[in-house]
C-alpha cells in the first residue's frame, strides 16, 4: 500500500499521525489495564472489545507511517493509565473525547482519499468509544 507524500505539502501531518499511533499505543496498554480493574465481566468485555479497536487503529496508522516515512514507526507511551478503575474510566472518556476531535483535523489536513476516509473512521469509532465509558461512568456514580 502506497500512500502520496502529501506531508511534504502540510507538515504537520506526520506528526500528527506519530502522535495518533502513540496515542492508539497507549490506549491499548491502558484499555489492557482497565480490563483487568473492571468490576464485571460485561464492563471487562467491552473494554477488551474497545482495546481489539485501538489495535486496528494503531496498525492503520503504522501503516500510513510506514507508507509516508519508509520506516516502520517507534511507538511509546504518551501519558500514564491511572491504576485506580474510575479514574481510568475518566481519563479514558477524555482522551477519546479529545482524540475525536484531533482525528477529524487530520481528516481535513489529508489529501489522500484512503488517508483522509480511514481517519475518519477511526474518529467515529473513538466517539463511540467515549460513549461507553461515559455509560460505565454514570454506572458507578
Amino acid at each position: 500500500m502506497y500512500y502520496t507524500n502529501n506531508y511534504q505539502t502540510n507538515p504537520s501531518l506526520l506528526p500528527d499521525i506519530a502522535h495518533a499511533l502513540n496515542g492508539e499505543y497507549s490506549a491499548i496498554a491502558c484499555y489492557e489495564q482497565l480490563a483487568k480493574l473492571a468490576p464485571n465481566e460485561e464492563e471487562r468485555t467491552k473494554i477488551l472489545e474497545i482495546r481489539n479497536d485501538e489495535i486496528k487503529h494503531f496498525r492503520i496508522f503504522s501503516q500510513i507511517y510506514t507508507s509516508l516515512t519508509g520506516r516502520q514507526p517507534t511507538p511509546h507511551i504518551l501519558a500514564k493509565c491511572p491504576a485506580e478503575y474510575m479514574a481510568g474510566l475518566n481519563f479514558a472518556f477524555k482522551d477519546e473525547q479529545n482524540t475525536v476531535d484531533f482525528y477529524l483535523k487530520i481528516s481535513d489536513k489529508a489529501d489522500d482519499p484512503y488517508i483522509k476516509e480511514h481517519v475518519k473512521r477511526i474518529s467515529a469509532d473513538e466517539q463511540n468509544h467515549a460513549v461507553w465509558f461515559l455509560y460505565f461512568i454514570t454506572q458507578h456514580k
